[in-house]
């Protein structure tokens, strides 16, 4: 795939809400390591502070610590910087289907004390939104133009789903009504160090279970499959989509290339943990409950951001389950 040449980032101070997420903390790390000058606002609720920590000494790194639903303590972090990130969000399968009034409030209330404190101020915003938006659609890849096909409302699984979509009717909407510099990114099953399976992410509790010589749980039958983007990748892609003000007003799939499924996935971290563990499958209505459903495929068409800024992902699975072993193994992954 051709790719454009790198633009410089324009901005010199920046603001990441659920800058102490797992994301959040990756894109402070880059952005840092490029001169500029970072600032977080982080409740701490699903996010560490441990993942900020080798950064605390940093003159050009300020934490905050407060949630953006704060909206005094918000717009005093906006007022500061010249754009802002936005990350904060209720995330996790596990957090969305036990905790779904949390999700949807946070989502919804957090975003649109984003905007508009960002709009006050005549900042750039980028929202990061999810795979999740494109809900049960079977043909893949997923474009950023396709029809959205979600559940039932009496299903949790898709309230994060629609309270993220709506972020991004949002923020469209403050683009198209009042020319605010606005930019989303749909994140796919970005994956790397730093990440906890404590909310559901599968990589991660995988990972650790293969590690305890544990049995590796799937859920369903484990044919459902997946297109994994190492988080250094989706940092990148992130950096790029503030770097240039012509790609503003759009939606861009952020995620990286491949498909596998989730039993394949699991085979592969025993042969790479070099565990004796066993698969073990556990319907879904007792992983979750009785009205959880799951995507069966989930792939994004790269098409649109790379022909907008020259993205596209250069580390394989095997480089991502490389790097979440070497971390909870405490060791530091390998470039």
């Amino acid at each position: 795939m051709p790719s454009k040449k790198k633009k410089t980032f324009p901005f010199e101070r920046v603001l990441i809400t659920g800058g102490a997420g797992f994301i959040g903390s990756h894109l402070c790390d880059r952005l840092l390591g490029d001169g500029v000058q970072v600032e977080i606002i982080d409740d701490l609720s699903t996010g560490s502070i441990r993942n900020v920590e080798h950064l605390r000494r940093n003159k050009n790194f300020d934490v905050t610590i407060a949630s953006i639903l704060d909206e005094a303590k918000l717009a005093e972090c906006v007022d500061r910087a010249d754009a802002v990130i936005h990350m904060a969000a209720a995330v996790g399968v596990r957090l969305i289907v036990e905790n779904p009034v949390r999700t949807i409030e946070t989502n919804l209330n957090g975003t649109e004390n984003v905007l508009r404190a960002s709009f006050k101020k005549k900042r750039p915003v980028l929202v990061a939104s999810t795979s999740e938006v494109y809900g049960k659609r079977q043909d893949v890849p997923f474009r950023e133009d396709d029809d959205l096909i979600l559940g039932a409302s009496r299903r949790p699984r898709w309230a994060y789903a629609c309270s993220k979509l709506m972020d991004e009717f949002l923020a469209l909407a403050h683009w198209r009504e009042n020319k605010m510099p606005v930019v989303i990114a749909r994140l796919f099953n970005t994956v790397g160090p730093r990440q906890t399976g404590m909310y559901g992410m599968v990589i991660p509790r995988l990972t650790a279970q293969a590690l305890a010589g544990q049995p590796l749980t799937i859920y369903g039958d484990g044919l459902q499959t997946r297109t994994f983007c190492h988080v250094t990748d989706a940092v990148e892609g992130l950096v790029s989509l503030l770097s240039d003000e012509k790609i503003y007003g759009a939606v861009y799939n952020l995620g990286g290339v491949g498909e596998i499924s989730i039993r394949d996935l699991a085979t592969l971290i025993i042969k790479k943990t070099r565990s004796k563990s066993k698969l073990q499958f556990i319907p879904f209505e007792k992983a979750y409950d009785g009205d959880f459903e799951d995507m069966q495929r989930r792939v994004p068409d790269l098409t649109r951001i790379n022909a907008a800024t020259g993205y596209w992902p250069k580390r394989s699975i095997e480089k991502i389950i490389e790097d979440v072993i070497a971390f909870q193994r405490g060791k530091r992954p390998s470039k």
